[in-house]
């Protein structure tokens, strides 16, 4: 655990292994594959690869990284995009599981994938990403990795035209509410030239709902980790089950639950929000708990707001977004 999105050539990761888009014959090709061939050492990888002797589409084949960062690199041979209808789908994710398993296979801790097929063989790209996404999170959510999903420039890099429209729209809305309440509340002239501040019920809080006196009491005195571990035990979730969907590595959680007095950063707070599906006002009870609030002059912010008054909790998706918005991402090493 966790997934991470990365802009940069694949060829600088040092994990333990990057994941090459190749093709059946597992020769060297352009673009990133030409590159890992070059950066490797072109003769040793084309006689791993020639040893090897090709790979069916939908498969992975491993070799060593020779002058790579990584130690090893992966060759997944993803499917040329032909509509649709020859089976694309469950080749390209395929793909990724069996390049997964293979790493997993050899206890490897950490891989990076580039967005297989989205390049000379015309996957489309959203469609590419979304199906990089499921795959991957699949399988972190029943074992322990480090992911990370390598693009090399923002147009590499495609999510749902639709989701991401919404959440534009939704941020707009969200600063022009801001930079309006925000005038509202300035003094305003008058025709006289003097300055009158606005009535005192425009500076008054909305109402929140009404909980019981003695739930608001008995929660006063908890810190962040006393009430996340009684967050976690009322809705009957395992820690790993929290912890993965959180996109936290265990270790930390492990820290998070040894001290009552942990202090967090606000992406892991949100980050744990989402994993136990809170609801808007649980989110802002936790954050507090932690010394955060949410804001609307934060587009990380309300891009958080957004999905959680949706309810949607993908938070895999979350930092796909994120991402392309180029905010801090969800969940830590």
């Amino acid at each position: 655990m966790p997934l991470l999105f990365v802009r940069d050539n694949i060829v600088h990761m040092k994990t333990d292994a990057i994941v090459n888009a190749a093709d059946r014959s597992l020769r060297s090709g352009g673009g990133v594959c030409g590159s890992i061939f070059d950066r490797a050492g072109y003769d040793k990888m084309e006689k791993a690869c020639q040893k090897i002797g090709g790979c069916a589409v939908g498969n992975a084949v491993m070799t060593p990284g020779f002058a790579l960062p990584a130690k090893y690199v992966i060759h997944a041979v993803g499917p040329v995009w032909q509509g649709g209808s020859q089976n694309e789908e469950a080749l390209l994710r395929a793909c990724y599981i069996k390049s997964l398993n293979l790493a997993k296979k050899h206890w490897l801790k950490s891989i990076a994938f580039p967005l297989i097929s989205s390049g000379s063989c015309g996957y489309p790209k959203d469609a590419a990403l979304q199906i990089a996404i499921s795959a991957i999170s699949s399988f972190l959510l029943k074992h322990d990795m480090t992911v990370y999903l390598v693009v090399y420039d923002e147009d590499s890099f495609c999510l749902s035209e639709k989701l991401t429209q919404r959440v534009e729209q939704f941020i707009d809305d969200r600063y022009v509410q801001q930079r309006s309440t925000y005038l509202h509340l300035q003094p305003q002239e008058s025709a006289g030239g003097e300055c009158a501040l606005p009535p005192p019920s425009a500076c008054m809080p909305k109402a929140m709902p009404h909980r019981r006196l003695s739930d608001l009491l008995a929660q006063t005195e908890e810190t962040f980790s006393q009430c996340l571990l009684r967050l976690i035990d009322e809705r009957g979730k395992k820690d790993s089950e929290v912890y993965n969907r959180a996109n936290l590595d265990r270790r930390l959680f492990s820290k998070i639950r040894s001290n009552k007095n942990y202090k967090p950063t606000k992406q892991t707070v949100l980050a744990l929000c989402v994993a136990l599906e809170l609801s808007l006002d649980e989110t802002k009870d936790l954050l507090g708990k932690a010394g955060f609030a949410l804001t609307h002059t934060s587009k990380f912010d309300i891009i958080l707001e957004y999905f959680i008054s949706e309810g949607s909790y993908d938070i895999f998706e979350i930092n796909a977004i994120l991402f392309q918005f180029d905010q801090p991402l969800l969940g830590s090493l």
